[in-house]
């Protein structure tokens, strides 16, 4: 097999053993010619600065470095990215697509767990579970309100917030259950909505409309601060804001203020800054749920991020177009 591509892996050493278990690297050591020990956490040493100019494949992850025009000018043979994680508009510049590299991502693998988690949110706090288990826990005596009408999940308003991959996975996830879903995406028209499972409204109406919202909109210069003081206050009371996209989509000191109101409610996964200030009332507010990033991609959910690079290079040393493959042009509109 002295026909395989030189490749080289990039990324934080500690993931490639995650992303790539022993059966799924047998069958990468069988489509190129990679050493398995050697990989890029930076391209100046000499052993990485060696095996770089004979790449013609970057195998990258969370952690490579960027692929700027010195990077480039190392790598004379490289002609493919393939990224086993999600967002490529950190790695990859013009220079590359001045190159003319193939760039492929395992964004598809990695918004599966993400609308996973935000399934298990928007159903929990459907019933309530939040504030449930907060008054629980300060009052063991605490018994659920059989008769308030706001908590359920039957007929309940959801708005999504962005037809991403992400997006849509969580439409397609909630579709069976007995919920009104409704979708804000300027790049969606009727048809699609419908055929996606949801009803398009203007962002404002689905902000008035809904008891759910969450946000799947990638963080470009069109959405950071989508959700301003003016927007939040439009969310009716009561309700419960989702945030597993980017934290720099939502004005947080709005966001804290209605928070610390108690007007509304907050599930978040990302924030801004990230993580907030050792101080931030977010950490002691009894209405917000906040974790550390925890949605994407973790633990033995990294084997399907590496499984959708493999099959990427499967394709890509068979000749064949690429399933994942990323355009300049995307990026205007993904993550």
């Amino acid at each position: 097999m002295a026909d395989r591509p030189k490749a080289l892996f990039a990324m934080r050493a500690q993931y490639v053993s995650q992303l790539f278990p022993a059966p799924l690297m047998s069958r990468l050591e069988k489509l190129v010619d990679i050493d398995t020990s050697l990989v890029a956490q930076r391209f100046d040493q000499p052993e990485i600065a060696q095996a770089l100019a004979q790449a013609e494949i970057l195998i990258t992850g969370w952690g490579s470095p960027g692929l700027d025009d010195a990077v480039l000018a190392a790598a004379p043979r490289l002609r493919a990215v393939v990224h086993a994680a999600g967002s490529v508009r950190h790695l990859v510049g013009d220079a590359c697509w001045e190159r003319g590299l193939l760039v492929s991502s395992a964004a598809q693998a990695n918004a599966l767990p993400v609308a996973e988690y935000t399934v298990a949110a928007v159903l929990m706090a459907g019933k309530g579970v939040f504030e449930a288990r907060e008054r629980y826990r300060a009052d063991p005596a605490y018994r659920r309100p059989e008769d308030d009408p706001a908590v359920g999940n039957y007929g309940r308003r959801v708005g999504l917030i962005g037809a991403s991959r992400v997006g849509r996975r969580v439409l397609e996830l909630l579709r069976p259950y007995d919920l009104t879903l409704t979708l804000a995406d300027p790049y969606l028209d009727a048809a699609e909505a419908r055929r996606l499972g949801a009803e398009l409204l203007p962002l404002d109406e689905l902000l008035r409309t809904s008891t759910i919202i969450s946000v799947h909109a990638p963080d470009i210069p069109q959405t950071r601060g989508l959700l301003n003081r003016r927007r939040l206050a439009l969310i009716p009371d009561g309700s419960v804001l989702i945030n597993t996209a980017r934290g720099a989509l939502v004005d947080h000191d709005a966001l804290i203020a209605e928070l610390v109101d108690g007007r509304i409610s907050a599930v978040l996964d990302v924030t801004d800054p990230e993580p907030p200030p050792a101080d931030s009332p977010l950490f002691r507010l009894s209405n917000v749920f906040l974790t550390p990033h925890i949605a994407g991609s973790m633990g033995n959910e990294l084997e399907r991020l590496g499984r959708s690079a493999v099959e990427e290079l499967e394709r890509l040393t068979d000749g064949r177009p690429l399933v994942h493959q990323v355009n300049q042009t995307d990026l205007d509109r993904v993550a």
